[in-house]
C-alpha cells in the first residue's frame, strides 16, 4: 500500500511574497518621503532659479546704467582714473550677464525672444556708448549722445522681462507651497499604509495557518483516494528506490506475484519466487534511477505466481517523491503472452499466404507464357491456311461451284478471324507482362488523339454514320501512357461500333473526383446496350453479350481495359439498359497514391 502523502510545505511563491510584504512596510514610506522631499527641493530650486534670473536682468540694467552714466561724464569733460575703471568693469559684465540670462531663461521661449531683443538693443546702445567712451572730447557730438541714450529703448524690455520672473515666481512659489503640504500628506498617508500593511500580514499569517491546517487534512484524504485508485488499476504497479527495495506496490502487483502482507522494504529480488531476479532488467532498472533514463516496451519472460510462464513487458521511469527530496522507480508491468501468440499465429498465416500467393504467381505465370506461346505458334498455321485458301479460290476459278466457294470463304474468314484473337489475345498478355513507365498523361489529348482516329476508321467503314462528340475537359494524370491510350482506344471504339444503329450517335466523356480524391471518368453512349444481369461478363476474356454477326469483335477489349485499369490501382463498371445505350466508368487515384512503375506483375 502506498505510504501517506505529508501536506506541502507553504507554496514557494508565498514565503518571497510575505518577505517583500515586510519589505514594502519598510521600504515603501521611505520612498514615499523621499519623493515629496525631492519634489520640495525641485520647487524651492525652481523659485530660487527666478530670483536669480530676476537679479541678472537687475544687475544687466545697472550696468547698462554706469556705462551710459560714464559716457555722459566722459563726453561733458569729466575724466579721471575712478570714472574709467567703473565704466570699463560694466563694460566687461555686460555680455558675460546676456549669457548668464540666456541660459537661465533656456526653458522659456517666450523670455528667450525677449531676452534676444534686449541683446540686440543692448548690444546697439553699448556700441554707440563704446564710441563716446573711446572718443575724444571735441569729437563727440549731440548725435553720438541722443543715439545712445534714445535711439534704442531697453527699459521697457526690462519690466518686461522683470514682470514675467515676477509672474513665474508668484506660480512657483505657489506650487512649492502645494507641494510641500502634499508632503506632509504623504507623510501621515504612509504611517497609514504602514499600519493597514501590518495589519494585512497579520490577518494573512492567521489564514495561512488555517490553511495549512486544512491542506494537511486534505492530503490525508488525498492518500487515502489515490491509494484507493492506485488499487483499482489492474495493471501491476510497484515503485523501488536506488538499492531496488519496494517503496510501494498495488493490489494487483501482490496477485500477480504473489505477494503476502506488506512487501515494502523488500528487495525487488525476492518477489515472485526470483521473477525479478534478471541481470539485464535488474541493471536497466538501476540506469533509470542513476542516469535518468526511461525504460520503455522491455521484454521479459517470468514464471509468476500461478506457475505460468508469462510474456512481461516492463515501463519504467523516475519519478520524485512529493514528501522528501529522494526519487523512486516506477515500474509497470504488461502481461503479452496472448498477444505473442497472436503475432506468432499471425506470422505463421503471414507465411502459409505468402507460399500461397507465390504458388498463384507462378501460375499465372506459367499461363501468361503458355498463352504467349501457343499465340505465336498458332500465327503461322493460320497464315496458312488463310493464304492457301485464297490461292485455292483463284486456282479453281470460275469453275467452282457455289458450295466449294461457301467452303473456302467460311475457312478463310475463320482463319483471318482466328488470326485477329490471336493478335488480341497478344495485346492483352503484353499488357501483363510489360512494366509499368509511369510518367504525366494529358488526358484530354489522349481522347483527341483517339477521337480523330476513330472518325477517320468510321469515314471510310461506315461512312453514312454520324458521331456527335461531347468531351469535358480532363486532367493531366500520373500513369503508363501506351496502356492508358489502349484503354481509351477500347472504350471509345465499343461506343462508336454499338452506337451504329443510332443515328445520330451521341458520345460523352465526362470526368469528376470520388469521395477519395480519385479521377473518375465516364464513358456514355446512345447504342444497343446490354442487359445488366450479365455486366459480370463484360469485362472477362472471350465475353461478348451480342452475336459476332450483330457486332464484330473478339471479346478481348473490355478485358485488357480491366487489366491496364487494375494495374494502375483503379477499376472499371458499367451500367446500362438494352435499347438505351451505356455508360462505362473507371477511376485511377490521384498521383501521390500510384503504384510503383517496379510492381508485381498480375
Amino acid at each position: 500500500m502506498p505510504a501517506s502523502v505529508l501536506p506541502q510545505p507553504l507554496s514557494n511563491w508565498r514565503l518571497p511574497a510575505l518577505g517583500l510584504v515586510i519589505v514594502a512596510i519598510v521600504v515603501t514610506p521611505f520612498l514615499i518621503l523621499r519623493k515629496a522631499a525631492d519634489d520640495i527641493d525641485a520647487a524651492w530650486e525652481m523659485v530660487v532659479h527666478t530670483h536669480q534670473t530676476e537679479a541678472r536682468v537687475h544687475a544687466l540694467a545697472g550696468d547698462m546704467r554706469n556705462m551710459e552714466a560714464g559716457a555722459l561724464s566722459l563726453a561733458a569733460g569729466v575724466d579721471n582714473a575712478m570714472l574709467r575703471a567703473r565704466v570699463n568693469q560694466s563694460r566687461a559684465r555686460i555680455l558675460p550677464t546676456l549669457q548668464q540670462l540666456q541660459a537661465l531663461t533656456s526653458d522659456n521661449p517666450g523670455q528667450q525672444e525677449r531676452i534676444a531683443e534686449l541683446q540686440t538693443s543692448i548690444l546697439l546702445r553699448k556700441a554707440h556708448a563704446d564710441r563716446i567712451i573711446d572718443a575724444e572730447v571735441e569729437d563727440v557730438t549731440a548725435a553720438d549722445i541722443d543715439a545712445m541714450v534714445g535711439r534704442y529703448p531697453i527699459h521697457d524690455l526690462i519690466d518686461g522681462i522683470v514682470a514675467e520672473e515676477q509672474q513665474l515666481l508668484a506660480t512657483r512659489q505657489a506650487r512649492a507651497e502645494h507641494v510641500e503640504r502634499r508632503a506632509r500628506l504623504a507623510t501621515w498617508a504612509a504611517m497609514a499604509g504602514q499600519l493597514l500593511l501590518l495589519g494585512g500580514v497579520l490577518v494573512y499569517s492567521a489564514r495561512q495557518i488555517a490553511h495549512r491546517l486544512r491542506a494537511e487534512t486534505d492530503a490525508q484524504r488525498a492518500s487515502a483516494r489515490a491509494s484507493v485508485v492506485l488499487d483499482t488499476v489492474r495493471e501491476p504497479i510497484v515503485a523501488i528506490d536506488a538499492a531496488q527495495r519496494v517503496v510501494m506496490h498495488n493490489v494487483a502487483f501482490a496477485e500477480l506475484y504473489g505477494v503476502q502482507g506488506e512487501a515494502r522494504g523488500q528487495p525487488l529480488t525476492t518477489l515472485g519466487d526470483g521473477a525479478w531476479n534478471d541481470e539485464r532488467t535488474l541493471r536497466r532498472l538501476a540506469d533509470v534511477l542513476a542516469r535518468g533514463r526511461e525504460l520503455w516496451d522491455h521484454e521479459q519472460l517470468q514464471r509468476t505466481a500461478d506457475g505460468i510462464e508469462r510474456t512481461m513487458v516492463i515501463n519504467a521511469r523516475r519519478m520524485p517523491l512529493p514528501d522528501s527530496d529522494d526519487a523512486v522507480v516506477l515500474v509497470t508491468v504488461s502481461d503479452i503472452s496472448v498477444q505473442k501468440a497472436s503475432d506468432r499465429q499471425i506470422r505463421e498465416l503471414n507465411r502459409q499466404l505468402q507460399g500461397k500467393i507465390e504458388q498463384v504467381s507462378d501460375v499465372n505465370r506459367e499461363l501468361e507464357a503458355f498463352s504467349y506461346s501457343v499465340s505465336h505458334d498458332l500465327r503461322a498455321p493460320l497464315r496458312h491456311i488463310a493464304g492457301f485458301g485464297d490461292k485455292l479460290g483463284r486456282h479453281l476459278g470460275d469453275d467452282i461451284d457455289d458450295k466449294s466457294r461457301h467452303y473456302i470463304d467460311v475457312m478463310v474468314s475463320s482463319a483471318k478471324r482466328m488470326s485477329t484473337l490471336i493478335d488480341d489475345l497478344l495485346v492483352y498478355s503484353r499488357l501483363g507482362r510489360s512494366a509499368l513507365r509511369l510518367q504525366t498523361v494529358d488526358m484530354q489529348s489522349l481522347v483527341a488523339e483517339t477521337r480523330a482516329m476513330l472518325d477517320a476508321n468510321n469515314a471510310t467503314e461506315a461512312p453514312d454514320h454520324r458521331i456527335e462528340w461531347r468531351i469535358a475537359p480532363l486532367p493531366v494524370v500520373v500513369g503508363d501512357e501506351n496502356m492508358l491510350r489502349q484503354v481509351w482506344l477500347n472504350l471509345l471504339g465499343n461506343a462508336v461500333k454499338y452506337s451504329r444503329g443510332s443515328e445520330p450517335a451521341r458520345i460523352e466523356i465526362g470526368y469528376g473526383r470520388d469521395d477519395d480524391d480519385a479521377h473518375h471518368f465516364q464513358v456514355r453512349d446512345n447504342g444497343a446496350g446490354f442487359d445488366m444481369q450479365y455486366a459480370g461478363k463484360l469485362f472477362g476474356v472471350f465475353q461478348r453479350l451480342h452475336a459476332a454477326s450483330e457486332f464484330p469483335g473478339t471479346g478481348i477489349g473490355l478485358a485488357s481495359v480491366r487489366r491496364v485499369l487494375t494495374r494502375h490501382g483503379g477499376r472499371a463498371w458499367a451500367e446500362s439498359e438494352p435499347g438505351q445505350g451505356a455508360t462505362f466508368h473507371f477511376t485511377l487515384p490521384a498521383a501521390g497514391d500510384q503504384p510503383a512503375s517496379n510492381e508485381s506483375k498480375p
